[in-house]
């Protein structure tokens, strides 16, 4: 029953359409030369409401939120919200890209009907996007997702 439901599901989906350097400035009569200070990069804050950008559909997608080091992804649709996944997001990240494991909270999507069944799932992160594979059916697909 539930390999019935997610395969309506899929088909459903399928069918609807900084670091900065600074000078020390020079004392009067000094000789030395400037040093130069590197400020410690700040780290990437993936905090806040996340949305598919490449949906087929505006009321088909997947919509994520991220707080303190956990994303929740859902699925989306006009009378429903179904878990997809949760798992682990670095926090200290100070890359402008990267990749990173996500550990699945496997309990809590274990009684989840539409969510992952892996243990775990990589995403990455550059210029402002998210993204991930969802497989489901036997088809693959990238989501990307933007700030809300």
């Amino acid at each position: 029953m539930k390999k019935l439901v997610v395969i309506g599901f899929v088909s459903l989906f399928a069918l609807t359409g900084c670091s900065s350097t600074s000078s020390a400035p020079l004392t009067e009569g000094s000789t030395a030369s400037r040093e130069e200070e590197t400020a410690a990069p700040a780290a990437l804050d993936l905090n806040g409401a996340w949305e598919q950008s490449n949906k087929k559909s505006e009321e088909n997608y997947h919509a994520a939120e991220i707080i303190d080091g956990v994303i929740t992804v859902n699925w989306i649709a006009p009378d429903s919200r179904s878990l997809y996944w949760v798992g682990s997001v670095p926090s200290e990240n100070t890359d402008e890209a990267f990749s990173w494991t996500s550990q699945g909270d496997t309990e809590t999507m274990a009684s989840a009907l539409m969510a992952s069944s892996e243990d775990t799932k990589e995403f990455s992160y550059a210029d402002g996007v998210l993204s991930y594979e969802v497989t489901a059916v036997g088809t693959t697909m990238t989501i990307k997702m933007e700030r809300k």
